[in-house]
């Protein structure tokens, strides 16, 4: 068979999905995956766009200031600790060297953790983001949406945080080996929060909205890992992870709602 009609019966496949046989590869998986690329943009530039509304910067502001006290009382309880230890040894600290090692200890544990922290806190606000953004660019889809009550977002976040631990945790022995590499460690870190986060992003808008438990999510698996590896990539910058839930939240929202509407076909 030459070319043109290698390629004509390519086509012809391709409008009859349902006569082409196991195996034979149509594209699909590349399709989706370049859908889910141009798709993502528009939706962060949206999220974006939307970080002056009210409700935004107050759900902003209310995860900001708990994930902080978080973090915050666990420095406290450091500190604490290491007091206690000292003590029980009967080692003083003339130098008052304990609640720099305490700060320091919290700085660390802060950038290991802040993303698990700062999922689990959106968890009870990530409602009001969806609200806000389907109040201003989806009318009809929040007019239909479910209200999930606080037992259920406390549910969610519960087994949020036990997936992203008993992850992490399996992870934890390969990411040692890997510190030879240098960056190994964090690539896969990366990998694994990236797989986590895309879903826990999709199910924050979703879960509002199917109709039944079993029903799929309209994402597929190629856009959720591409959004939630951008997020697990900006919840390591500095300054920035603190805006990357609220915008993580706000993008999974145009993503779902533009899977929902057809508008990507991925």
């Amino acid at each position: 068979m030459n070319a043109p009609e290698l390629a004509i019966g390519r086509r012809a496949l391709a409008a009859r999905p349902q006569e082409a046989k196991p195996g034979v590869d149509l594209g699909g998986g590349l399709a989706h995956s370049l859908a889910a690329m141009i798709s993502l943009p528009r939706a962060s530039a949206l999220a974006v766009g939307q970080l002056s509304d009210p409700a935004i910067l107050r759900v902003l502001a209310k995860s900001v200031a708990i994930t902080l006290a978080i973090f915050g009382a666990l420095g406290w309880l450091l500190a604490l600790w290491m007091n206690q230890l000292l003590a029980a040894g009967g080692i003083a600290d003339p130098d008052g060297l304990t609640p720099l090692i305490a700060i320091a200890g919290t700085v660390i544990g802060g950038w290991l953790l802040f993303r698990i922290v700062a999922l689990f806190v959106l968890q009870f606000f990530a409602e009001d983001v969806v609200r806000a953004v389907e109040a201003r660019h989806y009318p009809g889809a929040a007019s239909t949406a479910r209200e999930l009550s606080f037992t259920v977002g406390l549910s969610n976040g519960l087994r949020s945080l036990a997936r992203t631990l008993i992850a992490n945790l399996v992870a934890a022995p390969f990411a040692i080996a890997l510190l030879v590499t240098g960056i190994g460690t964090i690539v896969l870190f990366w990998a694994v929060n990236a797989w986590l986060l895309g879903r826990e992003l999709q199910d924050m808008v979703w879960l509002r909205h199917r109709a039944e438990n079993e029903e799929t999510a309209p994402m597929s698996g190629s856009s959720r890992l591409l959004m939630g590896g951008v997020f697990a990539a900006l919840m390591y910058v500095p300054f920035v992870n603190f805006l990357a839930p609220v915008l993580g939240a706000a993008t999974a929202t145009h993503m779902v709602h533009r899977k929902r509407a057809g508008m990507v076909h991925a």
